[in-house]
């Protein structure tokens, strides 16, 4: 009877053994498990927050592009808008040298300041206008990325 006795125990610590191990192999399959997604997730963030960051730089990169175009065009239009006021003097001068009286020399004068003052401030609009439509072409693909930002990374709650 001790040898059954002893064989029953033998048997119920080899079976609570077998429990054990196969608790403890469940176990560790399960943080394997829980483990792999974690590492999925992470890695899934990751490419997401690469791919974001390219799309940021390639959005600075098309702001600069935009603002040296928009500048480019600008100084072209000052060098005429130059040129053109450098014409219009030396006409003026010209026409001066065939005056006869101070009178005329005065009223030439006088005309090339309206003129100029009036082409000044037409061309100072022409600047302001030019200039707050650059600037929101060059801050277009930043602000589209601030707003995806906002909309992406808004709702992780």
């Amino acid at each position: 009877m001790s040898t059954t006795m002893t064989n029953e125990n033998i048997d119920r610590t080899v079976s609570g053994l077998k429990d054990g191990m196969a608790g403890a192999t469940a176990g560790l399959e399960q943080a394997q498990a829980t483990m792999r997604d974690g590492m999925q997730k992470a890695m899934k963030s990751a490419e997401e927050m690469f791919s974001f960051g390219q799309g940021n730089l390639e959005a600075v990169a098309k702001s600069s592009q935009i603002l040296a175009t928009g500048m480019q065009t600008m100084t072209q239009n000052f060098a005429a808008v130059a040129k053109a006021s450098m014409d219009e003097t030396m006409s003026m001068f010209k026409a001066m040298s065939g005056v006869k009286s101070i009178k005329d020399v005065m009223d030439l004068q006088t005309s090339l300041i309206r003129s100029t003052m009036e082409k000044a401030v037409s061309q100072t609009g022409q600047i302001t206008d030019t200039s707050m439509k650059l600037s929101e072409q060059v801050f277009a693909p930043i602000t589209a990325r601030m707003t995806l930002a906002a909309e992406k990374f808004g709702r992780v709650g």
